[in-house]
């Protein structure tokens, strides 16, 4: 197994292309490792010492460090973890695990959340599951878009240039309701 490393703009996240389906639908963000039980694969990394954070998509796997941790060291032993995982046989999420997506929305602006969310999947999320991570829709309110980061967009020096000059100029030109876009934590 062959298991390729990206850069991010996030200089403390790394992906990691395992060459195989990582998700069959949706992503799953762990930013601590307890939460990280429902997946063996995600445990496995977090076992690394260093590792603050997982994020997987649908081939991908995204590794958020800490400060401290320099990639030299710690990029051995997430790439054997992956590798371990995946010679194991072990599922990547146990059991009917509710990946992460869209938060739902219903009501008067039920139309203009559709076209957002439209929007966001098909011009959005493949470009910035291109860099590790995922951008999801968290809610819309009197003209203002929430949305959620993950992976090596959380904590990316440059997320709220991607926010602002990319996604609310995006929705902004196709969707006249839209006068903001702002994350949630």
């Amino acid at each position: 197994m062959f298991i390729q490393t990206e850069t991010t703009p996030n200089p403390a996240t790394l992906k990691f292309l395992p060459g195989q389906t990582v998700l069959d639908r949706g992503t799953a963000d762990f930013t601590e490792s307890d939460a990280a039980a429902v997946s063996p694969l995600a445990a496995r990394v977090f076992a690394v010492n260093g590792v603050t954070g997982v994020f997987l998509g649908s081939d991908f796997v995204t590794v958020t460090k800490t400060d401290a941790a320099q990639w030299d060291h710690i990029k051995p032993a997430i790439l054997g973890a992956i590798m371990e995982h995946y010679q194991s046989g072990a599922p990547v999420m146990q059991g009917s695990v509710d990946v992460t997506g869209h938060a739902d929305h219903a009501g008067e602006d039920e139309a203009i959340v559709t076209q957002i969310k439209e929007l966001l999947d098909t011009r959005v999320r493949p470009a910035v599951a291109q860099d590790g991570g995922d951008i999801t829709f968290h809610g819309f309110d009197r003209g203002v878009v929430y949305l959620h980061m993950q992976g090596a967009c959380a904590g990316c020096p440059s997320s709220t240039m991607t926010l602002k000059m990319g996604i609310e100029n995006l929705l902004r030109h196709y969707i006249p309701e839209v006068t903001e876009v702002r994350p949630i934590a």
